[in-house]
């Protein structure tokens, strides 16, 4: 669906945290746009300095009411930010977690060779952080929320080259499961995201990416290529009330490349 023909009311009022934006192809980007085409109020961060002349334009564009630096490796930048919300705005609707890391060592070589410090800093920034945002935000959420994470389909199933990052969003998901059912009876729904391959900077890291886009073109059902707005546009639908007892999902949006053998 094109983000110009979306209804700017349904998330009129709705105020929410997009943490991922690199650049203009990035799947938080998709996301930040459709929040805001569906009416929705933004923080929006950049990951450091050189980041922020790429990120602070796109924040501007969707009018962002907050625009903060955001390492979740370096100790109270996390928690500067939602400091920040709390004086803003006293209240959250919506989380979007859109990052993921893995140092090009551990990232390339065998999940049976992995090092420890490696696998410590992937399950940090691509996992645990995810679980500390549920932890603030849960607090601000006094009218139940929604938080969301990005997912992929190398999780469930062995894809070449994905490696430990797959390993990483196993537990990514799993934590997903356990937040939903912890969260739930407070109004506050959890989803994954899990889109098919698209080109975006992160994804630039995995080895022979190009073939990977290649194949999923061909074998997917839709015999096309997803793009940061079809994920957008899916994450803010969960965010809406009409998506109210949706919780604890992997919501695939791969043109349904993941059914395929």
């Amino acid at each position: 669906m094109p983000i110009s023909v979306i209804n700017p009311e349904l998330l009129k009022g709705r105020k929410g945290l997009i943490v991922g934006i690199a650049n203009d192809r990035s799947i938080a980007w998709g996301c930040a746009r459709a929040f805001r085409a569906f009416g929705a109020e933004l923080a929006v961060t950049y990951l450091n300095d050189k980041a922020k002349p790429y990120v602070e334009p796109l924040a501007h564009e969707v009018e962002a009411s907050i625009v903060m630096p955001l390492d979740v490796s370096v100790p109270g930048q996390l928690e500067a930010v939602f400091e920040r919300i709390t004086e803003t705005w006293g209240e959250l609707d919506f989380v979007v977690h859109s990052i993921a890391f893995s140092p090009k060592d551990t990232l390339g070589g065998r999940v049976v060779d992995v090092p420890r410090e490696g696998f410590l800093k992937t399950m940090d920034i691509s996992c645990w952080s995810f679980i500390r945002m549920a932890h603030l935000a849960e607090p601000l959420m006094k009218n139940g929320g929604s938080l969301f994470t990005m997912t992929y389909y190398g999780s469930q199933m062995v894809v070449e080259n994905y490696n430990i990052m797959g390993v990483a969003k196993a537990a990514l998901e799993c934590a997903v499961r356990y937040l939903a059912a912890e969260l739930g009876p407070k109004g506050i729904r959890v989803h994954a995201i899990s889109p098919g391959a698209l080109a975006t900077r992160a994804a630039s890291g995995i080895p022979e990416f190009d073939e990977l886009l290649e194949k999923t073109k061909a074998k997917s059902p839709a015999r096309e290529l997803i793009d940061i707005d079809d994920v957008g546009v899916a994450t803010a639908f969960l965010a809406h009330n009409a998506a109210r007892l949706i919780t604890g999902q992997v919501l695939y949006v791969d043109g349904g490349y993941h059914i395929i053998d």
